[in-house]
């Protein structure tokens, strides 16, 4: 009787997914066995032991001011992956200080080896413009005189590592508590919120899930920006073929992206708008019902020529908005979203829809079907947000006028975090 079950259930599979789909069913029946079996989940988590904080004996710096003109301050992060576009972020904010006439310095953790000189060759192929020092997170020590943390494992480290009296900052670009169901990486991801570092925000977004979800209120906001040298509208010449399709990034590794629902809608939106190309870039992807043109990884300057000739996109995601939400709309690119009250604060150029197949899809089919294209796209790319040098100049301004005025923001008393 189960044979004849799972014979029934292979049918099935076979008449709506194809063989692919057997094989995919089958690669996860088998993951799924050896994660029970040898706990595969432990290996990604992103801490050593020594570096978790815990609130309740944890002491908050008592930093001291600084009367040097050229800081020397530590950017920390994890190892990037090429094409990163939170390392990207923080990086313009690296450089910025930089030229600003101050020593910085890139402080990669991992995990498993201190030895972090493998990273360099990605990080200098990916960000060649980037000219910062590289050290392991192992040479943290009293000659900085600040530390600004990247993620919620950075500041765990930067917590556990650095000397009593240093100012500590903290980048945050995302709520990352969301990247994780709730339970202990949840909660360790909330309390680097409340390792009184000086908070820098970037976006109304990220400020707004801080205050009502962690209860902290960041020390300041910085805006989103937009690479205006990469992308832009072109002029098109007469004769050159008019925009059509719509495309979109996919990322089928975090849900916060929204690949399932991004397929859902352009799934329908293909129903709607048979006509329209979609195009995808990113993640390579497969067992989709309708044609899709897949482009793979592509560079800054192949994404712009793609945004340009082409309509509208999909920009997916749960927790911060997408960065390249600006970067589409600059090329004359009009990007949806998924509905959120409070990312409306960082993009509100952009075309917003509830979070389901139909809504997006029909928002998608209106941007399409607009009767003058050219000029929607002349109108989109009007609306950007200034450029990250601004985002820089505030967050370098920030980084100086508060380690020229800090007043500890705590006796070191154990237990003032809660």
């Amino acid at each position: 009787m189960m044979l004849k079950q799972g014979i029934q259930r292979l049918r099935t599979v076979a008449k709506n997914d194809g063989l692919d789909g057997i094989k995919r069913r089958l690669a996860r029946k088998v993951v799924q066995r050896m994660n029970t079996r040898w706990n595969l989940a432990e290996l990604d988590f992103p801490l050593r032991r020594s570096d978790v904080i815990d609130l309740s004996t944890y002491e908050i710096n008592t930093a001291v001011a600084s009367e040097s003109a050229r800081l020397k301050i530590g950017w920390v992060c994890i190892p990037p992956t090429i094409g990163s576009g939170g390392h990207t972020t923080f990086f313009r904010m690296v450089q910025s200080v930089i030229d600003a006439g101050h020593e910085c310095t890139l402080v990669l953790y991992d995990r498993d080896n201190d030895d972090v000189a493998r990273h360099e060759e990605a990080l200098r192929t990916g960000w060649p413009w980037l000219t910062a020092d590289i050290v392991g997170a192992s040479q943290i020590d009293s000659s900085y005189d600040a530390l600004i943390a990247s993620s919620w494992p950075t500041a765990h480290v930067v917590a556990s590592r650095a000397p009593q009296e240093m100012n500590c900052f903290y980048f945050v670009q995302d709520f990352e508590p969301y990247f994780y169901p709730r339970g202990y990486l949840y909660q360790l991801a909330e309390d680097s919120y409340r390792l009184g570092f000086h908070t820098i925000a970037l976006g109304g977004m990220v400020a707004s899930e801080l205050e009502s979800s962690a209860g902290i209120t960041p020390d300041v906001i910085v805006p989103f920006g937009c690479d205006r040298e990469t992308y832009f509208r072109r002029t098109r010449p007469e004769g050159t073929p008019d925009r059509s399709g719509v495309v979109y990034y996919a990322r089928k590794d975090n849900d916060r992206r929204g690949y399932l629902l991004a397929k859902a809608v352009l799934e329908r939106f293909h129903q709607l708008c048979p006509e329209q190309p979609i195009h995808l870039y990113g993640d390579e992807v497969s067992g989709w019902n309708i044609p899709i043109v897949n482009h793979g990884n592509l560079s800054p300057q192949q994404l712009n020529d793609l945004y340009n000739s082409t309509i509208a996109s999909l920009a997916m995601s749960f927790t911060n908005i997408s960065l390249v939400a600006s970067e589409l709309l600059a090329a004359g690119n009009v990007p949806v979203l998924n509905e959120s009250a409070t990312a409306r604060q960082d993009a509100s150029y952009a075309v917003w829809a509830p979070p389901s197949p139909e809504a997006l899809a029909q928002a998608l089919r209106s941007v399409v079907r607009a009767p003058d294209l050219e000029r929607q796209a002349q109108q989109a790319a009007s609306q950007l947000p200034q450029s990250w040098s601004h985002t820089a100049k505030l967050t370098l301004r920030e980084i100086e006028d508060h380690i020229a005025r800090v007043v500890p923001r705590s006796e070191g008393l154990k237990g003032s975090v809660s």
